[in-house]
């Protein structure tokens, strides 16, 4: 059986184009961040996407619009 690298999750294939990343916020940032999603009707998660791509295209504008 061949062997899978470790951050490769064990249901991912290779045509996933995300992984899953566990986050810890502190608490006044993530009512911030909830408090926007309910705003925009969107989930945190997006909100947290949307905030990552924004800041990425802005460090690196050379990576926009590669996700």
């Amino acid at each position: 059986m061949a062997k899978r690298p470790h951050d490769e999750p064990k249901s991912a294939s290779a045509h996933d184009a995300s992984v899953r990343a566990s986050i810890s916020f502190p608490r006044e940032l993530y009512q911030t961040l909830e408090d926007i999603a309910r705003k925009k009707k969107v989930s945190l998660a997006w909100v947290v996407r949307d905030a990552a791509e924004h800041y990425v295209s802005d460090k690196w504008p050379l990576f926009k619009g590669q996700s």
